[in-house]
């Protein structure tokens, strides 16, 4: 019942109070309001993107009433903002619930959030399914800008750059974004755009196993056991001040598996051969199955396997938005000295 779910949209919203504060001190209009899986809604996202209330469930559907009730509540703690749903219970969290033409256009007009100054084209619905913006991530982006001033950046899997976007707004002297998806990019490009930044990325279409391949000195052949690759951009070998590596869960194609329960270091060990010397690597591993010390332990493995000593650890927690009852985050980033 909507009463019952009042209070709880409640407690969330007053346990934000002073980080909303400092964000907005901040210029950060995009945050979480509520996160169901721990403030007792599993299942339940809620979302501010700029003038954005994005509601989205993943377990299951929102009643009319129910989805009346959270917009009504943020009408008055947070008035002005337009309210659009989208119900992600369908298999591989797609959004399955239509919306009338009103809505639909309201959903897809294009919007902007600013994170930390930095300003990042939104829509409520798109041709994908993710938002533009993963708000856990904001930690690692922050951290990214603390680092990136006059150093290279390269951001692998880099999906809209919002990553690449922050370290150039940051000062960084030169910035690659790696993604396969050309939409993705577009986003990329757009956001760039958006921003006054002193130095214009570079964005490359490709599988990131070629690119990066390539990057670190490995080499990409045209042909492996016979079998003629997909065509891919060539790329000089070049090593990289800072690296950021964000891969999916799981990817396959002809030029490898990303696996991240079962394989990280196929996708880590390239990217930390593409770090220079004395530079960072920061690693993401967004599967909640795998426990952050046995992962941290498969990186360290797999860089003296590469000749690599990691001579620094540093975990990046996901900010106050994302609350955890004990500590142990889904989201797992670490920043590697090496």
């Amino acid at each position: 019942m909507p009463a019952t779910l009042i209070p709880l949209l409640q407690a969330a919203f007053d346990a934000r109070a002073s980080l909303v504060d400092a964000l907005h001190a901040e210029h950060t209009t995009a945050y979480r309001l509520f996160h169901g899986s721990v403030e007792g809604e599993a299942g339940l996202t809620i979302d501010r993107y700029g003038d954005l209330l994005l509601v989205q469930t993943f377990h299951t559907a929102l009643t009319p009433e129910r989805l009346a009730a959270i917009e009504g509540f943020y009408a008055g703690v947070l008035p002005g903002l337009t309210t659009i749903y989208n119900d992600r219970s369908d298999a591989n969290s797609r959004i399955r619930n239509p919306l009338d033409e009103a809505q639909l256009e309201k959903a897809m007009a294009p919007r902007e959030a600013e994170e930390m100054g930095v300003k990042y084209h939104i829509q409520a619905r798109h041709s994908g399914q993710d938002p533009w913006l993963f708000l856990d991530l904001r930690a690692a982006r922050r951290r990214v800008m603390q680092e990136a001033a006059g150093k290279s950046v390269l951001n692998l899997f880099a999906y809209t750059c919002g990553v690449g976007i922050a370290a150039a707004k940051a000062g960084a002297s030169f910035v690659m974004n790696v993604d396969f998806a050309e939409s993705s990019l577009r986003v990329g490009k757009d956001n760039a755009r958006l921003n006054d930044l002193p130095v214009r990325p570079r964005f490359v279409q490709s599988d990131v196993f070629p690119a990066v391949r390539q990057l670190s000195g490995i080499g990409q052949p045209a042909v492996v056991r016979g079998k003629r690759m997909p065509p891919f951009p060539k790329l000089e070998a070049r090593q990289f001040d800072l690296v950021f590596l964000d891969p999916p869960r799981y990817a396959k194609s002809l030029f490898g598996v990303v696996d991240l329960v079962n394989d990280y270091p196929s996708v880590f060990k390239p990217a930390l051969l593409a770090t220079a010397e004395g530079g960072t690597i920061i690693c993401c591993n967004n599967v909640a199955q795998v426990d952050a010390d046995a992962w941290l332990e498969q990186l360290q493995r797999s860089a003296v396997k590469a000749g690599r000593t990691v001579r620094e650890v540093e975990w990046i927690t996901p900010e106050a938005d994302f609350p955890s009852r004990d500590g142990k985050h889904p989201l797992k980033m670490a920043l590697l000295r090496v």
